[in-house]
């Protein structure tokens, strides 16, 4: 993750950053069931052959990268990403939020519907976002859609466009075209949306059945952190546990705070519901005993909860309870976060974290017992098959896109503002020591990021997919 490392790739040409290579070979590449040496060859952006170190054979002339001991491993994905494109330049554009994910090893982002102008809540919004992205990519960019009162007739045209699935909120967004849904709009939805394949993603809060009192000292994380109690996490999952069990729409729950959810999945499991849940790095990281007063850029929603309760999200990882860790990266300016008063209740909630995921999940897993498979399961093939793109990504295997990221899990490094490629430095992580360093990233064959150089222009693809459309209109959810 530093600008730049002392390692060398070897090979029969020089291997420059934004080229194609033909063969990816290191002495630790994760493979499904082993890690061990191989050689990716790669032909037209697709994985054509895994070839055992005793085969290898050093094409004359050819771009092949040769890693030593580095892993080589799948590109990470992350489905949890918000992008403020078009409409808000200001907070995070395409360029910017690419380059970023390039530089932690990430080749695959889906972006998120809620903070663009206008929001991906119909097929023109999707038009809007796939105009702007276009050209300024340096991985591959997917999007969700949105659910908001009222825009039922365009959920099936946007599966159409190619989104493989739909965002909505239980409660209010702070964003004026993204209103939140009431359980008539998610009957009408998921009644519209079944046998479609897509997947219900939902923000798993709902407001309180009773006050919640506010303290004076706003500049207190605990104030925040009153307003937010786990059972607006219990509520909401009860909701979406009972819908999906009555629609069996695949359904996936963001960010999970809270593991007093927990039991409601698995019990909703166990009946039978298409249900998966994610948590964020920011859970797994960072706990409310360590937010200082005033310090709003650790302020997201759901809220950052006590040690007690991470340590409670790390044990469900370990027992395959949550299904994926993701950044929901979400932009703020120091403006936006309120920090010359520092008061948690005004500062625009999000945290800025896409880069630096891998090792920050890294660096707190591999001494809790983690493997590798378990970083690919949790940050590549679960999040692959969440967005619909597992007979591509996730995995090194042939036939699938030749993305790759290659790193050093024992390099440490310190996060600072002079690596960060997000456009917004604020982030609760600047002075952390982290395991895990990032050498370069292939998307489709192509090296977008090198040993802290990027490609000289974007070239990643805009993924827009057909998807299985109902062969029978929907009938009266009533």
């Amino acid at each position: 993750m530093s600008k730049k490392s002392n390692i060398t790739p070897t090979g029969a040409a020089k291997v420059d950053v934004g080229s194609e290579v033909v063969a990816v070979r290191s002495d630790k590449v994760v493979l499904d069931d082993t890690i061990g040496p191989a050689e990716i060859v790669i032909c037209n952006g697709k994985i054509v052959d895994v070839l055992p170190k005793r085969n290898w054979v050093r094409p004359s002339g050819e771009k092949v990268l040769d890693v030593g001991d580095l892993v080589v491993m799948p590109g990470i994905i992350d489905p949890h990403v918000n992008i403020c494109e078009p409409g808000h330049l200001a907070c995070e554009g395409f360029t910017s939020v690419t380059k970023a994910a390039a530089a932690g090893g990430i080749t695959t982002i889906v972006d998120m519907p809620l903070y663009s102008c206008p929001p991906t809540t119909t097929l023109t919004g999707l038009d809007s976002k796939l105009l702007s992205a276009k050209g300024q990519c340096y991985i591959d960019v997917a999007f969700w859609g949105g659910i908001i009162p009222g825009n039922q007739a365009e959920l099936q045209p946007m599966l159409k466009a190619g989104v493989p699935g739909f965002q909505c909120f239980l409660m209010a967004t702070g964003v004026e075209d993204f209103s939140h849904v009431c359980l008539q709009d998610l009957h009408v939805a998921m009644n519209e949306l079944q046998d479609t394949e897509c997947v219900l993603l939902f923000h798993a809060e709902q407001e309180p059945n009773q006050w919640m009192p506010v303290q004076d000292d706003t500049t207190e994380y605990r104030t925040f952190l009153d307003t937010r109690p786990d059972t607006m996490e219990v509520e909401a999952t009860l909701t979406i546990a009972e819908l999906c069990l009555q629609y069996k729409v695949p359904c996936h729950i963001t960010h999970l705070s809270s593991a007093q959810a927990l039991p409601i999945i698995k019990y909703a499991r166990h009946k039978g519901a298409p249900i998966t849940v994610e948590t964020t790095h920011n859970y797994l990281s960072l706990s409310s005993e360590c937010i200082p007063p005033g310090g709003t850029y650790y302020k997201c929603c759901p809220p950052i909860r006590e040690k007690s309760n991470q340590e409670q999200l790390w044990a469900a990882l370990q027992e395959g309870q949550i299904d994926m860790v993701v950044s929901a990266h979400t932009p703020c300016s120091a403006e936006m976060k309120d920090l010359s008063n520092g008061d948690f209740l005004k500062a625009q909630e999000g945290i800025a974290s896409l880069q630096f995921g891998l090792p920050l999940f890294w660096t707190s897993a591999k001494p809790r017992g983690f493997s590798l498979h378990d970083l690919v399961r949790l940050m590549c093939k679960n999040p692959a098959v969440l967005s619909r793109l597992e007979d591509r990504k996730g995995s090194l295997r042939p036939g699938m896109d030749a993305d790759l990221v290659i790193w050093n899990p024992d390099k440490e490094f310190e996060v600072n503002k002079e690596i960060i490629y997000h456009k917004h430095k604020l982030t609760p992580y600047l002075g952390f020591q982290l395991h895990g360093e990032v050498f370069a990233t292939l998307v489709r064959g192509r090296l977008a990021y090198l040993n802290g150089k990027f490609a000289p222009k974007p070239q990643g693809d805009l993924l827009v997919t057909q998807r299985k459309m109902p062969t029978t209109a929907a009938s009266p959810y009533y």
